[in-house]
């Protein structure tokens, strides 16, 4: 198998039959057209490598859009396009310009190869990865999220296999200009698509760390809602489904403010209607209230018979009213589409809904597509094949997941005599990372992280010392990568 995600061409051809046909071709020679000219740049700040931006508008395929201000010292900021084919396997089709940005240090540092899985903002940040080495940093747009998107948009090309792809010729391309260790790195879906990336591609980069990365068995997991049964205290469960009944057997209360909540934000509900826009928000806060919450929301929940608008004001605390609002169901349709096609999702227990529930076992990815999907069928092969392989052949990969993020229910698993290792942060949910970790599990994590970044080793109390002078003489945003879809598109 590992000779197989060796060669991608070879794993679409002879698992065709389990996969979409996928890019798994090498970087082509095919002509490509030049930089645009007019770059707006800023090029005063003070750099070891004063050429960077000519280094940069000379790579095949790349536009340098803009360079902005310094986000801090000794650091310069680009946003950039890369040419990319819509499809890998006919590179002379149809092609679209794929949104990238690049936290630029030194050429000579390692390079951290970053993702959301999902758009991109393009203001400063760094990843965990990224601020613990002070290396460089390349975040790519995932393809299909605005403006990253073919045109016209062919959606059997949304798939692993072509964003794999996708990476795999930006490594290519900047390789020449960044020969140290490269790391790969994401949180979420972010964090699934490194690991995608990884075993199509497992030498394009050094290593891999992937944050809070699930691998769902299917588009409605079951494993997800018994996960989901043990977390909390009794009392505490018993309160959320008091209030997911209350909130669907008051609907006619209900519903005039959720549309009017929404409407505050600018949102309409068009496409799924707003009784069952609220009715799958309804289902959907159980998940979200573990995926981001802790236990002390137990404490807030509203009584039963208090006023409509506590019931809708805390759906928008849990979920977000504009969850499923027709502009953040557009911007996320390439999330939901892959869910329905190859990654997975959870299942929601509704059995306690029965009686008030309008749309039972409705709430699922293929629901939140606001076109017609009856095309694309579900492909159960696509994650068992890379769910096996990071198991058995993935090496140099460090895993952060929350004791109480549901998401973990589908943690990956990784062995550790290919040194890779699996970390939980203990009361943990979506936002955890490295340094919440404990002591001895945060020292072997920055050990590893380091030694493959091929940066010599330090001692716990140098590393923590190191970061905390870093911390506080560097402007530069920290993010843990996890894009929070309730809350709407990334905004600049």
């Amino acid at each position: 198998m590992s000779r197989f995600f060796g060669r991608p061409a070879v794993l679409a051809c002879a698992l065709a039959w389990g996969l979409q046909a996928c890019g798994g071709s090498e970087l082509s020679n095919e002509s490509v057209p030049p930089s645009a000219p007019g770059v707006q740049a800023q090029s005063q700040t003070q750099d070891a490598a004063p050429d960077i931006l000519a280094r940069l508008q000379a790579i095949p395929g790349l536009t340098v859009v803009q360079e902005r201000p310094a986000p801090a010292p000794g650091v310069r900021f680009f946003v950039l396009n890369h040419d990319q084919p819509a499809d890998h396997l006919k590179p002379n089709g149809t092609r679209f310009q794929q949104r990238m940005t690049l936290l630029y240090r030194s050429a000579e540092l390692p390079m951290v190869l970053a993702s959301t899985g999902y758009g991109i903002s393009t203001s400063p940040a760094q990843f965990e990865p990224t601020y613990l080495l002070q290396s460089n940093q390349l975040l790519v747009e995932h393809r299909f999220f605005t403006p990253s998107i073919p045109q016209p948009a062919d959606w059997k090309l949304l798939s692993i296999e072509q964003a794999a792809a996708d990476h795999h010729r930006v490594v290519q391309a900047f390789k020449p200009l960044f020969p140290g260790k490269w790391i790969s790195t994401g949180a979420s879906k972010g964090g699934m698509t490194s690991l995608y990336h990884r075993a199509f591609f497992p030498r394009d980069v050094d290593a891999t760390v992937a944050y809070v990365a699930p691998n769902s068995h299917g588009p409605q997991d079951p494993r997800y809602v018994k996960f989901l049964s043990k977390l909390g205290t009794p009392a505490c469960r018993e309160r959320i489904k008091t209030f997911q009944r209350e909130a669907l057997a008051r609907r006619a209360e209900v519903e005039p403010l959720f549309q009017a909540t929404g409407a505050a934000y600018g949102r309409t509900y068009n496409f799924l209607g707003v009784d069952k826009a609220m009715e799958f928000v309804t289902v959907e806060l159980p998940f979200a209230f573990w995926q981001y919450g802790d236990a002390s929301l137990c404490d807030v929940i509203p009584p039963p018979g208090g006023p409509a608008q506590a019931l809708v004001d805390f759906m928008d605390e849990v979920v977000g009213i504009t969850y499923t609002s027709d502009a953040d169901l557009d911007y996320y349709a390439p999330y939901d589409f892959q869910a329905a096609t190859q990654l997975g999702s959870y299942d929601s227990d509704e059995s306690h809904l029965r009686g008030v529930q309008r749309y039972p076992g409705g709430y699922t990815p293929r629901a939140l597509v606001p076109f017609d999907m009856r095309p694309y069928p579900f492909n159960p092969f696509a994650m068992p094949l890379v769910e096996g392989w990071v198991k058995a052949f993935g090496e140099r990969i460090l895993l952060v997941y929350g004791e109480n993020d549901p998401w973990s229910t589908g943690a990956f698993s990784v062995s550790a005599r290919n040194d890779s290792y699996r970390f939980f942060q203990p009361g943990g949910n979506h936002g955890s990372y490295i340094q919440a970790l404990p002591e001895a599990d945060q020292a072997l994590a920055l050990e590893r992280l380091r030694t493959w970044a091929g940066l010599p080793a330090e001692s716990a109390g140098a590393m923590s010392l190191r970061v905390q002078s870093t911390k506080a003489s560097t402007e530069l945003p920290f993010t843990t990568g996890v894009v929070d879809r309730r809350r709407g598109p990334p905004r600049d």
